[in-house]
């Protein structure tokens, strides 16, 4: 639960900005993590998260430390504990996940910013993928098993 909580958390002050640990929350209790302050207060700490100024003065959350290559810790893991199996279509890649985590999953590939992939859309246990042609679906499934299969 707590690597797709840290996966939402991602998504959301990727897509909002957040100002407050109460916002977050909101956000969190309302996409159907029950959360309290405290829980991310701790999530925010471990995320290294931190917060910058945007317009008019106001702060929003944001990832402390770049990403090598797009290919964190948490996003791996997320991606690990998450897959299932995949198959491609010309080039769009179905990924089948564990029932709940697909946009977890779907998040996490998106914040490793493969230039193959145009974008995801996930459902509960489905993702599917645009790529940009046939050739790098096959790259980007490669990649993937091999991320998948470390470790295991």
């Amino acid at each position: 639960m707590k690597v797709s909580r840290h996966a939402k958390i991602i998504e959301l002050i990727s897509q909002n900005d957040i100002e407050t640990q109460e916002e977050l929350a909101e956000r969190l209790n309302n996409a159907g993590f029950k959360v309290t302050q405290a829980t991310v207060s701790r999530d925010i700490r471990d995320l290294k998260l931190t917060k910058v100024s945007v317009d008019g003065g106001k702060q929003k959350y944001v990832v402390l430390r770049p990403e090598e290559d797009g290919m964190s810790e948490k996003y791996i893991r997320v991606l690990k504990d998450g897959y299932i199996s995949m198959d491609m279509a010309q080039n769009i890649l179905v990924i089948k996940t564990v029932s709940g985590m697909a946009m977890a999953v779907a998040a996490a590939i998106d914040a490793m910013k493969w230039k193959e992939v145009v974008g995801c859309i996930a459902g509960d246990d489905t993702i599917m993928c645009a790529i940009r042609s046939v050739d790098e679906t096959v790259a980007v499934m490669d990649k993937i098993r091999k991320i998948v299969s470390k470790g295991n």
